[in-house]
């Protein structure tokens, strides 16, 4: 056996090392890690499954109605989120050994390594949009490479792409980017194969009337949270590309970005790989740069084009270089590390000198809040909470939907589409406050209001209890400025429905508005 064929077994065994090891530390996040907000938001798309939801297309409420049906235990929730990146793994893998010469094979074991130990890889446990997206668009992307490195038209693989792209929009309308990327790519680089683009969109074309429909006919909820109310007072600025750049490096690590830019492409990769691999993750992360300026960017965002950007490193970094990159990785991947199991398992009495403590204690210990907001909670009363994230999270615990009293925000407004208000007219009503409430807050809206406080391992949390709710002022104050401020849906948009506007009587944003 000679040094090479030992440098590849060595890359293989640190490579499945890895895979395992982190797959079992993803168990162990998923089982013990508090259930998140968001999370527990998205849930309740899975406890009541619908054709569409509000903010995002529906495709993880779908994911989360068949394992809900499975059990709600934490790690059963999250358990098709925690292989997504091993999956991932792999794909990188076998990409990079279609497209390596022989001798280079460590190195795709290596990038595979190097990609599982990112600490974003293997913090992603937590089951929310992302969790779909990232899988499709690794699919489709997956497949998008298989096609383009086909010598013959490889329909076959751009179809599935197309497919897998439409799935990932599906999921979160970012999938778009990679759609985009496609274009870059074909029209650029691979004009002789300009018919895959139709193609794929008439694959696509399915999920995207799917998503489509239902927006029609409810009000535009995903089109007016992404593009109208969650960029409302967005401005021109220069802060927000500077944290953009520092987040994206960050993301792809300065020493892996660095070897990439500075490596040369390996021996034997075809021009239509190296445009590729270069086009389907730089475009949309240029992208992402440019709509800096006007917003900021999530970190979220940008995961699903880190495996792309591992794919273009490993088809230019020499193994050497990409082992120095596993050892720097892994060591900025240790204090994540120990910041989460802090998070997750520290006693709650070392966090109390923080910031953070009040907000952790309630994610801790949201079963016991959740025990004593219903031990004495009036015969047919109603539980709610101020804000979406408390709600989400009481009824996770709760057992029942916990909606939003008050105007909320412009996130999660799922309450717009299944809750009528109507319904607790003349009823007791508790809600959940995570700081001290002003009665005056609500006395225009119940025959009665009174407030008292639950502590929870020293933290004070309130609630107010609320007899002969009045709904008339609550629509006129609080339901009317709901459509004002987040069902103002242009006239340019065809509106064949508005659960929430024509509930309420709101003529403006209804089907027949003038």
């Amino acid at each position: 056996m000679n040094v090479s064929d030992l440098s590849i077994s060595a890359a293989r065994r640190l490579f499945w090392t890895t895979f395992f090891g982190t797959l079992l530390l993803k168990v162990v996040l998923a089982a013990g890690f508090p259930f998140t907000g968001d999370e527990a938001f998205f849930y309740q798309w899975g406890v009541f499954p619908a054709w569409g939801y509000s903010d995002h297309p529906p495709m993880v409420g779908w994911l989360l109605a068949v394992l809900h049906g499975i059990s709600d235990a934490p790690l059963v929730l999250r358990s098709v989120t925690l292989l997504v990146t091993s999956v991932i793994a792999l794909g990188i893998v076998d990409v990079l050994m279609r497209h390596l010469p022989a001798e280079r094979e460590a190195g795709a074991w290596l990038a595979g390594a190097v990609y599982l130990v990112l600490p974003w890889s293997w913090m992603f446990v937590l089951v929310t949009t992302d969790t779909p997206l990232i899988l499709f668009m690794a699919l489709s992307a997956w497949c998008y490479l298989r096609a383009n490195a086909c010598p013959g038209r490889g329909t076959g693989w751009y179809a599935l792409a197309g497919l897998f792209v439409g799935l990932a929009f599906l999921s979160k309308y970012f999938a778009a980017l990679l759609g985009f990327a496609y274009a870059v790519h074909i029209l650029g680089w691979r004009r002789g194969r300009w018919w895959a683009l139709p193609l794929m969109f008439v694959l696509a074309l399915p999920s995207i009337g799917v998503n489509v429909g239902f927006n029609a006919t409810h009000g535009w909820s995903n089109v007016m949270f992404n593009v109208f109310n969650r960029n409302e007072g967005s401005h021109w600025n220069l802060q927000t590309p500077a944290v953009y750049a520092a987040m994206t490096a960050y993301l792809l690590t300065p020493w892996l970005l660095w070897q990439g830019l500075k490596g040369r492409w390996a021996d034997g990769v075809s021009p239509a790989t190296r445009t590729a691999a270069t086009a389907l993750w730089l475009f949309p992360i240029a992208l992402f740069a440019f709509i800096s300026f006007k917003r900021t960017i999530g970190l979220h965002w940008v995961l699903g084009f880190v495996p792309l950007f591992v794919v273009w490193a490993g088809l230019r970094v020499p193994a050497r270089g990409l082992r120095t990159s596993f050892k720097a990785t892994l060591a900025l991947s240790l204090p994540h590390l120990i910041a989460v199991a802090a998070v997750a398992w520290a006693p709650l009495p070392l966090w109390q000198p923080t910031k953070i403590y009040d907000r952790l204690v309630f994610t801790r210990e949201t079963p016991a809040l959740a025990a004593a907001l219903k031990a004495d909670l009036p015969a047919g009363a109603t539980l709610m909470a101020r804000t979406y994230n408390p709600a989400a999270v009481l009824a996770f615990s709760h057992g029942q939907y916990v909606p939003v009293f008050g105007v909320g925000r412009h996130h999660a407004r799922q309450d717009d589409q299944i809750i009528d208000f109507r319904s607790y007219d003349g009823k007791a009503l508790r809600v959940f406050d995570y700081d001290e409430p002003d009665l005056a807050d609500f006395q225009p809206f119940f025959a009665q209001v009174s407030k008292q406080k639950v502590v929870i391992e020293g933290v004070a949390f309130w609630l107010v209890d609320g007899t002969g709710f009045q709904f008339q002022p609550y629509r006129e104050q609080v339901l009317a400025k709901i459509a004002q401020d987040f069902h103002d849906i242009p006239h340019w948009l065809p509106l064949l429905g508005n659960p929430f506007c024509e509930r309420y009587g709101f003529a403006g944003c209804s089907p027949q508005r003038p």
